[in-house]
């Protein structure tokens, strides 16, 4: 079976970041499946979850995507790193 991205137009990056959101949502569902979080308040506004601050930080990253790709020329692996650092930091203080 021949495995391409061609199907929907993909690049290497998008599909790497696509597969790499779905292995974080898998692996968080089973880290809370095999041991379940309390809600805790951070710097967000409502007690949150483990999960809901995944939500929220993924969520937000794609905002931040979207107005990188609509507002500069730079290129997507320093957004990246960016967004990378910000759904940690909402994960660890959100």
């Amino acid at each position: 079976m021949n495995l391409t991205l061609a199907w929907m137009e993909w690049t290497v990056p998008t599909a790497i970041f696509c597969i790499t959101i779905i292995l974080i949502v898998i692996a968080m569902t089973l880290w809370q499946t095999v041991s379940p979080s309390l809600e805790r308040r951070g710097f967000l506004p409502i007690p949150t979850t483990p999960g809901d601050r995944l939500f929220i930080g993924i969520l937000t990253s794609v905002f931040i995507f979207f107005a990188w790709i609509g507002l500069t020329q730079f290129p997507l692996w320093i957004l990246l790193v960016i967004a990378v650092c910000w759904v940690l930091v909402v994960m660890i203080w959100g």
